[in-house]
């Protein structure tokens, strides 16, 4: 098997335990080509990281360590660091509780110290309850504000990818009818910045054209269906465009996904969740990959959440696991390399 002369050590972060996490690490790590792109290390549970060995591969060992340097990272053996050790009593598949909650939080902050100290390359984390995260005193929308605020509270972005298919969102967890109010000239101006540096620094384009989608029908059909894109989002383009950036739009949604799927554009800045993410989920399902944008460290992420309904039944896809470990290992690369 041939390995990159110097493989990133990721740290994988199990999620909830009692989702879908424990069993797409296990079948994720099955896959030898995992460990000729990175040195994966699990941040979690060691009672419910055995229970999906035992039920998915055992022909797996698992070995624990007391620190990322201390890992074998080879096929065959998963390294864990196991930051908890759940009782039965919280580890029914389904039914997330405080103190697994209080687990899947400590996986979170301990990845982003490792990754903060330079012990690990980035960090790849697995789908979390919010339920869970609220139950045990962490009141996070999700993981994105988490990380923001646990890294210095920065500018920060969420880019959900498939292959060449980019999604940058405007507005993130919210409801529909609160996105309006939400959008800005100065925001979407930030957010055009930050993507365009993110995908200079993390993906190698040296100069990202970038499109932008009109949060009304038509976009706005001169103001009959909406004002927002003549006075919000279309001077945060022209501003843009201003700074040297290579920026486009707004352009109606139904078409302008098509054109990014031609390739015309490196990514598509949405106003809101479901716009992007539709497009994005029906053309990458089993691959798509959530990437923090604006952080110091290196963080992807599945695309999907904690599958409560599929938890215990080994039907689980890793597609999007696998996908968001190569693509730290990528990101990694090209910051150790720049």
């Amino acid at each position: 098997m041939t390995q990159q002369p110097t493989r990133p050590l990721l740290a994988l972060t199990m999620g909830d335990p009692v989702g879908v996490g424990p069993e797409i690490m296990v079948l994720a790590l099955t896959t030898p080509q995992i460990y000729q792109v990175c040195r994966p290390l699990i941040l979690g549970d060691l009672p419910a990281l055995t229970r999906a060995r035992q039920n998915l591969a055992p022909e797996l060992k698992i070995q624990v360590v007391d620190a990322p340097e201390a890992g074998r990272y080879e096929p065959g053996t998963v390294d864990l660091l196991a930051l908890s050790h759940l009782s039965q009593d919280d580890l029914v598949y389904g039914h997330p509780t405080p103190a697994g909650g209080a687990a899947m939080v400590s996986y979170i902050l301990t990845a982003v110290d490792l990754a903060r100290r330079g012990e690990v390359a980035g960090m790849v984390t697995g789908p979390i309850s919010k339920i869970a995260m609220k139950l045990s005193g962490y009141d996070y929308p999700g993981h994105t504000e988490l990380l923001a605020e646990k890294t210095g509270g920065g500018e920060v972005g969420m880019m959900l990818a498939g292959g060449e298919f980019r999604v940058v969102l405007a507005t993130i967890h919210c409801a529909l009818a609160t996105v309006p109010p939400k959008l800005s000239p100065e925001g979407i101006l930030r957010l055009l910045r930050l993507t365009s540096r993110a995908l200079q620094r993390d993906f190698g384009l040296a100069s990202p054209y970038l499109g932008v989608a009109a949060l009304n029908p038509h976009a706005g059909e001169a103001g009959m269906f909406g004002r927002e894109e003549e006075e919000i989002i279309a001077p945060a383009v022209r501003q843009a465009q201003a700074e040297g950036l290579r920026v486009a739009g707004p352009f109606p949604a139904d078409t302008l996904f098509w054109r990014h799927s031609q390739g015309e554009f490196a990514a598509i800045i949405c106003m809101y969740h479901d716009q992007g993410l539709i497009p994005l989920k029906l053309l990458h399902f089993m691959d798509a990959v959530n990437v923090t944008l604006g952080l110091p460290i290196i963080r992807t992420s599945v695309d999907h959440g904690t599958a409560y309904d599929l938890a215990g039944t080994g039907k689980a896809h890793p597609g999007s696991l696998k996908a968001a470990i190569r693509m730290a290992a990528e990101m990694a690369g090209r910051r150790i390399s720049g």
